[in-house]
């Protein structure tokens, strides 16, 4: 599915956990840096799921709630960089 200027839309609505960032994961592979992906989600676990993998891939991601009880989240590819790798987990 795409949005407004193409941008791809996952929509994970009525999915629960792993899946919505699985469908995420999978629609960002071989996009640029920069390119925005638009995920829809209703599952609560989402709101950190979908934050750190963004954090640990180097994305940034922005949310906004809907009132039907799901959220947008907004994801830009590349735009903080690689989440720094702790030492002790070698």
């Amino acid at each position: 599915m795409r949005g407004p200027a193409g941008v791809p839309v996952v929509d994970a609505r009525g999915t629960r956990c792993p899946v919505p960032v699985i469908r995420l994961a999978r629609a960002v592979r071989g996009l640029p840096p920069g390119a925005t992906v638009v995920l829809l989600a209703d599952d609560v676990a989402a709101w950190s799921d979908v934050p750190a993998w963004a954090r640990m891939k180097g994305h940034a991601v922005s949310l906004h709630e809907e009132d039907e009880g799901w959220t947008v989240y907004e994801v830009v590819l590349g735009a903080r960089g690689p989440a720094p790798q702790d030492a002790r987990s070698t």
